[in-house]
């Protein structure tokens, strides 16, 4: 199964995009469903139907899914008290009603990573071919892609799956040092919640996954861009095309008012078809509804040879003593970059992005000797430590 996720900075089209690309792909034949992700039924507004927790059946061969945040979160919350029901009747807790439950602070994400994984991995005879998620704008698209990763390294440091091995001498440990020991459920739980995250992890690595991005072309939609290529390529993402959306018609009358935006589109447009795939998306002269409005955008289908993203390293031992590791970070400028090695991770920051990535293995028997920025790719050089490097006889 193929899942392509778009987004673009806000009011840039980009539901409308996903919802046109969804389309387009069910009328040549391929099964395909679309995953909604805003609380609103925008996606249900741009193709002129009704949207919600039940998949529905738009057309022959498309799907339609907007899970309810609300619902998962009571219904997560609720599993979480049958499993802990002991521990709660024994401290005197009051259960809590799902009716009397709203969602918190990142549940919608949640939500959404599970549905995002449930939709990819499913199986059998009916199962789609291909997946598109109408994403939250740039910066909370950005943020919701890394926390699979973040959040299984925060329960790795909590909870480290090497302390399991000691589980059955745990309660003992305990009384013995007078010291009260994680619970059997809480590490039950960290491994639970390890491998949901892992799934939707694996789904967003993913050979077949990509992330299309969706702006209009002009000063505005030019810096967002920049700014979501390098967040992307700092997770390691994927990309394969560039949508410009709502493009002018070059036949404006020199008299128009509209000679100043088509004047920055045109600049905007140049810009990026030197450095992207670059598709044109038409401007219908209202806000598409109905199947008929996004057939007329002709969107772009889904593109089969999309490069896998590498971070090479490459061995430099006998001309210069060091290994190199190479990251791809389009868009980076030398003055917001940042290093800094902390034991086995390298803790990145580009701009206003940060991530902490785990070394390859050669590199951890390293320290760090230096680094150079040049056309968008970062090279970090790595001395061997002859302390953990092996010698040579």
């Amino acid at each position: 199964m193929r899942t392509l996720l778009i987004t673009g900075p806000g009011g840039s089209g980009r539901t409308t995009v996903a919802a046109a690309t969804a389309l387009a792909a069910a009328r040549r034949g391929t099964r395909t469903l679309l995953l909604g992700a805003d609380r609103d039924d925008t996606v249900g507004a741009v193709l002129g139907v009704r949207t919600g927790p039940a998949p529905i059946t738009v057309e022959p061969r498309l799907t339609a899914w907007r899970p309810d945040p609300a619902q998962g979160f009571r219904d997560g919350l609720t599993a979480l008290q049958d499993r802990a029901a002991s521990a709660l009747d024994l401290l005197g807790a009051a259960r809590l009603d799902p009716e009397e439950l709203t969602p918190l602070p990142g549940a919608d994400e949640l939500v959404l990573l599970r549905a995002l994984r449930d939709a990819a991995l499913a199986d059998g005879p009916d199962h789609h071919e291909l997946l598109v998620v109408d994403l939250p704008a740039v910066p909370r698209a950005l943020a919701l892609l890394a926390l699979p990763e973040e959040l299984r390294r925060y329960l790795r440091r909590l909870l480290p799956p090497e302390r399991q091995a000691a589980r059955a001498l745990r309660p003992v440990l305990g009384r013995l040092a007078g010291v009260p020991m994680p619970a059997e459920a809480l590490y039950e739980a960290a491994a639970r919640w390890d491998l949901e995250l892992a799934a939707a992890e694996a789904v967003l690595a993913d050979r077949n996954t990509v992330v299309r991005l969706v702006a209009e072309p002009g000063p505005a939609g030019a810096d967002a861009v920049r700014s979501a290529t390098l967040g992307l390529a700092l997770r390691g993402l994927r990309t394969d095309l560039l949508v410009a959306n709502r493009v002018l018609p070059e036949d404006t009358p020199a008299d128009s008012w509209l000679t100043g935006p088509l004047t920055q589109q045109r600049k905007a447009l140049e810009e990026w078809q030197g450095t992207y795939d670059v598709r044109t998306v038409p401007h219908l002269g209202r806000d598409p509804r109905g199947g008929d409005d996004l057939a007329a955008l002709a969107a772009p289908g889904v593109n089969p040879d999309v490069a896998p993203v590498e971070w090479p390293v490459t061995d430099r031992l006998a001309e210069d003593g060091v290994l190199v590791w190479h990251i791809p970070l389009p868009g980076a400028i030398r003055d917001e970059l940042d290093l800094v090695r902390r034991g086995d991770e390298l803790v990145l920051t580009a701009g206003p992005f940060r991530r902490i990535v785990p070394l390859p293995s050669a590199l951890r028997r390293c320290t760090v000797a230096g680094a150079a920025l040049r056309e968008g790719v970062l090279a970090v050089r790595f001395a061997p430590d002859p302390r953990l490097w092996p010698q040579s006889r």
